[in-house]
């Protein structure tokens, strides 16, 4: 499996691309210039008309534009206002919310519902597919029942076999948005042309109502509603609080409803919109409906001439379910073409899976709208730096740099053991590093090679420096436990009610993996510690490095014994990554990354602190100075968007 992308010469898929849906830097920047007074709209000075449309129930909705405008505009500038200070994000959202809810309300009845139910447009979707070329003879869609719908095997297929495959013109992409109605205003309006998940977004609510669409099969066979945090109750929302996800889930509800304010207004006085069927219905229902849609199934592939990559909607392929194990879609640029592979062998009636990524479970909730029980990869973020004001600060930032590592950054804990990866031991080992250790690896015998060890368990700093940073890891999960409103205990007995809600139960399991994530590095922390304990006060020889291990460390399968200076960092927050591979027959292929990797949040350049380094070991001489400062904020403040000044 791990050469099947050579092979087929395809680039790796993974699936359901947590983009988010929230400004870049450049769109926030246009947002802002745009925010001034609006263009006049082309019916400005004549006198406000009454829009009705009947509803579904026969009841009609009432709504005078100019009162709908305004609403929108008061949305926009809420959405728009500062960031509001720690603590008052929940009274932010709810402000929020009431105006959407205020929305919703005149808004009501005016959606585009499709006759029929879900399960009713599935023949014609397979069908569509196998006339424009996709494979269907080996799978039906069917309901799964607690897992929703899915792919059913009718015959038996064997593991690796390519059992699926979609044709480019099958999929929705944002180039196929720039050659439909929406052409027009995408090539005018900068914010459209910056964020490639919102242009997939209005394609797809364009095509939705357009009877004549070539993608109706496609878009009618799609859940008229999500499970993503947009659709939470206000009260179902509030049982995140205190989670590490609920920052995210409120920002997801913040950028949506600014977004939607954003657009409703562009599409109404833009004259390039003129001819979009949203002028005359664009609901914040139907806006929320097309970004789960495309949350919950985009995909980047390559474009046509694989020069870079592009967002996808990939029909058939996005029925199927997850579970763990490899990536086995990838994208055959020679027949153009998105093409799976089976991950295990499958027999006729079982249902298909395949693996979406090594996402948390917050990931999998706030952007696919489900908790996976068996989440093998599942992790809380931990913010941690070196404090600036610390006065060893420029040595332990030099040795961070020559292993690759920042000096702050965002971490992971995980679900399994060891809880922390090879660079959050190594991070780990120079923060509690006494002056001595650090001048031994920036200036004694074989320092630079010592390197090499810092993120493997067998060769300890000391055992002095084993038992401090140990014994901070379980002082800090410890301190982060005690932020939750909440007991395990308490939420195991929450979850046996069986008058939940869908959305109250993940919520409450989502909250509950966090903690037991956290009681795991606490125990993990306590145990190690009192390991080095006993080491020390046996007087327990310390294991030595010798330049014969490197070939031990380079060649080792265990993540622990990697080098950390040849290697990335594995776990960027919220992040993806797009490498490019050398093939052996030389061409390039993608390697789409969606490991939520250790990404620095604030770092320094290695030539900065090189030269306060030198200064440094200058001052400090050769005696080791009692009192030394080794600043840890143990706040367990998880909602900061950039490390402060001191430690985290």
């Amino acid at each position: 499996m791990l050469f099947l992308w050579v092979y087929l010469k395809v680039t790796p898929i993974a699936c359901q691309d947590s983009i988010k849906f929230s400004f870049s830097a450049e769109a926030e920047e246009l947002l802002l210039s745009l925010e001034k007074p609006s263009r006049p709209s082309n019916t400005m000075g004549k006198k406000s008309r009454v829009k009705t449309q009947k509803s579904g129930s026969g009841a009609s909705a009432v709504v005078s534009p100019k009162e709908m405008m305004n609403l929108v505009s008061e949305l926009l500038q809420k959405c728009s206002s500062a960031v509001p200070s720690a603590g008052k994000e929940w009274e932010e959202y709810i402000q929020i919310r009431s105006l959407v809810e205020k929305i919703r309300k005149k808004q009501r009845g005016m959606s585009i519902v499709f006759e029929g139910s879900r399960e009713d447009y599935f023949p014609d979707l397979m069908s569509w597919a196998q006339e424009n070329g996709a494979s269907c003879d080996g799978f039906t869609v069917a309901n799964f029942g607690m897992e929703g719908y899915g792919l059913r095997a009718t015959r038996d297929i064997k593991a690796e076999e390519l059992f699926l495959w979609v044709p480019r013109k099958m999929l929705m992409t944002v180039e196929s948005a720039q050659n439909s109605v929406l052409a027009p205003l995408y090539s005018q309006d900068r914010i459209l042309q910056a964020m490639g998940n919102v242009t997939l977004a209005l394609h797809l609510l364009c095509e939705r109502a357009n009877p004549a669409s070539f993608w109706l099969p496609y878009i009618r066979s799609l859940p008229q509603e999500y499970d993503t945090p947009l659709y939470y109750q206000q009260d179902e929302v509030q049982l995140l609080l205190g989670t590490q996800a609920v920052q995210d889930v409120l920002s997801q509800y913040k950028n949506t409803a600014r977004q939607y304010a954003y657009f409703y207004k562009l599409v109404q006085t833009h004259p390039a919109a003129s001819k979009l069927p949203l002028k005359d219905s664009f609901t914040f229902d139907d806006y929320r409906w097309a970004v789960s849609s495309v949350m919950t199934r985009q995909n980047q592939i390559p474009t046509e001439d694989g020069s870079r990559v592009t967002l996808a909607l990939i029909p058939l392929w996005d029925m199927c379910n997850h579970i763990n194990g490899l990536i086995t879609t990838g994208y055959n640029l020679e027949d153009d073409r998105c093409e799976c592979v089976a991950l295990q062998d499958y027999k006729e009636n079982e249902q298909i899976y395949i693996f979406y990524g090594t996402r948390s479970n917050a990931e999998f909730v706030i952007h696919n709208g489900f908790f996976y029980q068996d989440n093998a990869h599942d992790r809380v973020k931990i913010k941690l730096g070196v404090s600036k004001s610390e006065r060893l600060y420029a040595m332990k930032a030099e040795v961070l740099a020559r292993a690759g590592i920042p000096a702050s950054c965002v971490f992971a804990l995980h679900c399994n053991e060891p809880p922390i990866s090879a660079q959050l031991l190594a991070f780990l080992r120079v923060f509690c590093m006494s002056e001595d250790e650090l001048k031994d690896y920036l200036l004694g015998e074989r320092g630079i090679n010592k390197i090499f060890t810092l993120g493997n368990s067998e060769f300890p700093v000391s055992w002095e420096n084993e038992i401090k940073l140990w014994t901070f890891l379980e002082t800090r999960a410890a301190l982060l436990l005690k932020t939750y409103k909440t007991t395990s205990e308490e939420d195991l007995s929450l979850l046996e009610k069986p008058d939940l809600s869908l959305h109250a139960r993940v919520a409450i399991q989502l909250r509950l993996a966090e903690k037991q994530i956290l009681e795991k590095a606490w125990a993990s922390g306590l145990a190690k510690r009192l390991n080095y304990q006993k080491k020390l006060e046996e007087g327990a020889p310390l294991p030595h490095y010798e330049e014969s291990d490197i070939a031990l460390l380079e060649n080792a399968n265990a993540d622990a014994k990697l080098p950390i200076i040849l290697r990335k960092l594995e776990e960027v927050e919220e992040g993806q990554g797009t490498q490019v591979e050398e093939l052996n027959e030389g061409k390039m292929m993608y390697r789409l990354d969606m490991e939520a990797n250790e990404e620095p949040v604030q770092g320094e350049t290695q030539e900065k602190v090189g030269k306060d380094v030198h200064s440094a070991l200058d001052s400090v001489g050769s005696s080791n100075q009692v009192g030394q400062r080794e600043v840890a904020d143990q706040s367990a403040s998880r909602t900061e968007e950039n490390p402060k000044e001191n430690s985290e």
